[in-house]
């Protein structure tokens, strides 16, 4: 039999036996995608790391929309970045020591935390080799490729005590800027014909500077304060997120950090995780070219419901970074990353397209709620911002979602050590039921 004809007869198999009737996940109670009726998160665990906030339990057990909050160990993130920012303060390497060790730092931790940091950004030579292997590849690829050759050069790889982890995580935060600079200037120098040249990590200057030094020519102090910005936004969300639940999972058994770190990137690169902000850019730059008028709402709110009707842009019937799995009246890491990219949009002549873009986010809210009725209130998510924000540092789509884990690796790490570091800890096994009957073999002679 031929393997094309056989890969063929497989397919067509599959499309009959993962056939399950919806129906049925409701008559057995099945959450699916680990979701309550209401919307809400099915409760599967304790964390003392990130909270978000979305909504309330009334005392009737129904659920009440609430403007979003998200906490780092206790901490609002609107207070982190506003004092950060009325300080002309850089607190990616702060928020970091916050995530691993559940408090802030005094001025000299955070120094010598930010020594640290510096010193272990330098990749080992075995990592460069293997970047420069791939190259023409996807970086988030070549990023879990990477972390999977840390194991080979750790001397205690399957250690999973405290010291051990803390030391693996901080290597970790320190060497993702490395990687995906380094993985991009050889993309570049391969699928571009661009000359090669890849910059070594400076030494006493933050992880967000290092990584804007160590991938393009020029940038301005306020590239670096933004990027900074993204990083502490990004660094955390909850122990429920799909790429983080991911390194719990893994975690639960017992795993080496880095297989669990590479699955948590594996999770992070789908569609449907961390590349939203690469679709928000490709819907905006289509928006700019299709609406005449970039002030005039009803023009706006006309192609909005055209795209919600699936006959426009990609026809998918989606508004890319409208809507949340936790947030619906706002969520806060939108708000802040909006209000401070004024300041960079003024800086790069570009504020006539964020004026635009606020005026998309306005109207995508209202047309979907026109369109899906009062049940789907929504509100924009941090990626309706985030990839704008990054087009205007000059950063290439090709690592929008790579900076993402270069931000995430921080709240990873903290889940990871706290998953292993419970009093009792459990393999993380849910259940699934099986709804086929039992069924008798048949010889291979009677098939």
């Amino acid at each position: 039999m031929k393997e094309e004809y056989l890969i063929y007869k497989l397919s067509e198999s599959v499309k009959t036996t993962c056939r399950i009737d919806n129906n049925l996940f409701k008559a057995y109670n099945v959450k699916r995608g680990l979701r309550n009726e209401d919307g809400s998160g099915v409760l599967v665990g304790l964390t003392q790391i990130g909270n978000v906030v979305g909504y309330e339990r009334m005392p009737d057990g129904a659920l009440k929309a609430i403007p979003g909050k998200l906490y780092y160990r206790g901490y609002n993130i609107e207070d982190i970045a506003h004092n950060l920012t009325a300080n002309k303060r850089l607190g990616f390497e702060e928020v970091a020591f916050l995530m691993l060790s559940g408090r802030l730092p005094d001025r000299e931790e955070l120094d010598s935390f930010r020594e640290m940091v510096c010193s272990n950004m330098p990749l080992a030579q075995k990592i460069k080799m293997n970047i420069i292997e791939l190259e023409g590849q996807n970086i988030m690829n070549i990023l879990a490729r990477s972390v999977l050759e840390m194991y080979n050069d750790d001397p205690n790889p399957d250690d999973t005590s405290p010291d051990n982890l803390m030391r693996q995580s901080i290597e970790l935060i320190s060497k993702f800027p490395t990687i995906v600079a380094y993985a991009y200037n050889i993309l570049r120098h391969s699928s571009q014909g661009r000359s090669l040249h890849i910059r070594h990590p400076l030494e006493n200057i933050s992880i967000a500077e290092n990584f804007l030094y160590m991938l393009k020519k020029n940038y301005t102090p306020l590239d670096v304060q933004m990027l900074d910005l993204l990083l502490v936004l990004q660094a955390e969300h909850g122990g429920g997120n799909n790429s983080t639940f991911t390194v719990r999972v893994t975690s639960s058994s017992g795993t080496d950090t880095y297989s669990s770190i590479a699955a948590g990137i594996g999770s992070l690169k789908g569609p449907l995780h961390g590349g939203a902000n690469i679709q928000v850019v490709d819907m905006f730059n289509h928006l700019k070219q299709n609406i005449a008028d970039w002030t005039d709402k009803d023009e706006i709110d006309a192609y909005f419901v055209r795209m919600l009707s699936k006959e426009a842009y990609n026809k998918t019937g989606l508004i890319y970074g409208i809507g949340h799995a936790v947030y619906t009246i706002s969520d806060p890491r939108a708000i802040l990353l909006k209000e401070f990219a004024r300041k960079l949009a003024k800086e790069k002549e570009r504020e006539d397209e964020l004026a635009f873009l606020e005026l998309l986010e306005e109207r995508a809210i209202e047309s979907f709620y026109n369109f899906k009725g009062e049940k789907k209130r929504v509100s924009s998510n941090i990626d309706f911002y985030s990839g704008f924000v990054y087009e205007m540092i000059g950063l290439p789509q090709e690592i929008y979602t790579p900076l993402f884990a270069m931000a995430r690796i921080v709240g990873w790490t903290a889940h990871r050590i706290e998953e292993l570091n419970f009093k009792s800890r459990r393999i993380i096994r849910p259940a699934y039921r099986n709804i086929l009957e039992v069924l008798p073999y048949l010889p291979i002679g009677d098939r």
